[in-house]
């Protein structure tokens, strides 16, 4: 019995101390969404030199990867209603994690530093909690229409290690008017078949310019 209550103080001690961490992640989440398409996207992305780098099946999007996967239920901005969503996963690799460390400049050794993360209560590196938010941004681009970032809410809940494939489904909750949306973001690490962060955002969506 005493074993299983160190190791439920164990769990609570974690769970405490990421939730303190995510307190930090939340404060810049916003601004760091707004960068996201850049730590996605790496130089030969840019440029479409990268074998991986495929042209995007839909229009507000530039380029796919062969490795990315989205789904959404619907094609047309003026057919938006409540219930619709859109899924995007990749796997977070290593060079997703260094390229956004030198982008962000968040340069915490937990997520750089094998032997330093290995003495902290995750046991390893993980990957920056503001990365793995950034997914819904991923999610929220594959929208119909064009889409405009106007607020994220989110609660950080687990950590995602380097190699794991991670998910983003945004769902219309409530349509605002004047072509805004409120929406539930969800976040699931799939190699652990569990959620990591939940939230809401206010998104606007306008109409693609002609091009």
């Amino acid at each position: 019995m005493s074993d299983q209550n160190t190791a439920a103080r164990n769990v609570t001690a974690v769970t405490e101390a990421w939730t303190s961490m995510a307190r930090t992640f939340v404060e810049n989440a916003t601004a760091l969404n707004r960068s996201m398409a850049s730590s996605f996207l790496t130089p030969q992305f840019a440029n479409g030199s990268d074998s991986e780098a495929v042209a995007a099946s839909i229009s507000s999007v530039e380029h796919s990867d062969l490795e990315w996967d989205f789904e959404r239920t619907v094609d047309d901005p003026d057919e938006i209603e409540v219930g619709d969503a859109v899924t995007f996963e990749k796997t977070i690799t290593e060079d997703d994690v260094r390229e956004f460390a030198r982008i962000s400049g968040d340069t915490n050794r937990l997520h750089l530093d094998e032997a330093f993360a290995a003495d902290t209560r995750f046991g390893e590196r993980i990957v920056h909690g503001t990365l793995v938010s950034g997914l819904i941004s991923a999610a929220l681009a594959r929208l119909p229409g064009l889409t405009v970032y106007l607020s994220q809410d989110l609660e950080f809940s687990g950590p995602v290690a380097i190699g794991d494939r991670v998910s983003a489904r945004v769902e219309v909750a409530e349509d605002l008017g004047n072509r805004q949306y409120r929406l539930e973001t969800v976040v699931r690490n799939e190699a652990e078949d569990v959620t990591v962060i939940d939230g809401e955002a206010v998104v606007l969506i306008d109409e693609l310019p002609d091009q």
